[in-house]
């Protein structure tokens, strides 16, 4: 029986050397000096003379040409050289640009309701922006329920009751549900609007699914709560939108049930007055016990953005806290 000689395949070479052996040959090139090569790498002056031997071992060629204290570059160790050093340095502008980036666009996403962005979010933000400029605001704005993770959301902040929110939630503030309008419609002397039943003069701005779905929102339940079941007004324009319905009320178009403190920062700027002095509740008519919280994703509540805008956040509504 013959046997065969089976030959071992050629050992294949390393396209490319060990990456540190690269930086010490480039630093001894670039100073034609072991000992400035081993300071400017923290290392000894023996392990970069370890390194460059071992890189001429690997490459089968001389680099340097050792002469009495001094060294010189060989034809083979100045061709790597210019690959090498515009080689590092293409690395490095890559590597800074993209660390510029990572620290000059810091960017969280931010989800809540069309109403809560439109009407007291994106309003504030400019503020924001001027305290953290080196900080990228994403706003999601949508009535539906999401999954944080999943959307890649760092930051929800939701209208809910004190039982469903995450223990880890921040409260940011409750609310009181009172009329509002124009300042032009509260000087109209042909339409008073001084008391509650006045309300008979002007058209009334409302909900469409505020009876079933926001029953706080109706005017319904609003006018039965101060004794005014009997008041029919001027008229009523419905809308399925309420911050659409802010803006009518803005524009003049009749007076609505506003959100306080949502609507704080129009009534500061005087766009919106409450006619009435806020007289106290029957006990029959109730205002929600729910409240405005920030939710921030586990991942994401590690982020100095993140707890930074949250941060933010409290002391806006601190402002306008009830």
């Amino acid at each position: 029986m013959r046997a065969s000689l089976v030959k071992s395949p050629p050992k294949r070479r390393r396209e490319l050397p060990p990456l540190d052996l690269l930086r010490g040959f480039e630093a001894a090139a670039r100073s034609l000096s072991f000992t400035q090569a081993a300071t400017e790498l923290f290392l000894t002056q023996s392990a970069i003379s370890r390194q460059i031997r071992a890189l001429e071992d690997d490459l089968g060629v001389t680099l340097f040409e050792r002469r009495h204290r001094a060294l010189a570059l060989t034809d083979a160790g100045e061709a790597l050289q210019r690959s090498v050093s515009a080689a590092l340095a293409q690395l490095r502008e890559t590597v800074r640009q993209i660390t510029d980036t990572h620290q000059s666009m810091q960017t969280i996403t931010v989800t809540t309701t069309v109403t809560f962005a439109s009407l007291w979010l994106i309003p504030r933000l400019p503020a924001f922006r001027r305290l953290h400029p080196d900080i990228d605001v994403r706003i999601s704005a949508n009535d539906e329920t999401v999954d944080l993770r999943r959307d890649r959301i760092d930051i929800a902040i939701r209208y809910a009751a004190p039982r469903t929110a995450p223990a880890s939630a921040t409260r940011l503030f409750g609310e009181e549900v009172v009329p509002v309008c124009s300042p032009a419609l509260l000087s109209d002397r042909a339409r008073p609007l001084r008391v509650p039943d006045d309300l008979r003069h002007h058209v009334l701005l409302a909900i469409d699914d505020a009876p079933i779905n926001h029953p706080w929102l109706d005017w319904g339940a609003w006018l039965a709560a101060m004794s005014l079941d009997r008041v029919e007004p001027a008229g009523e324009i419905t809308f399925n939108h309420y911050d659409q319905m802010i803006q009518a009320a803005i524009d003049g178009q009749g007076v609505a049930l506003g959100r306080i403190p949502l609507l704080a920062e129009l009534i500061r700027q005087g766009k919106l007055v409450s006619p009435f002095d806020r007289p106290r509740r029957p006990k029959d008519w109730r205002a929600p016990s729910r409240s405005f919280y920030a939710i921030v994703e586990e991942n994401s509540a590690q982020r100095p953005e993140a707890k930074r805008f949250v941060e933010w956040l409290t002391a806006e509504a601190g402002r306008d806290r009830d």
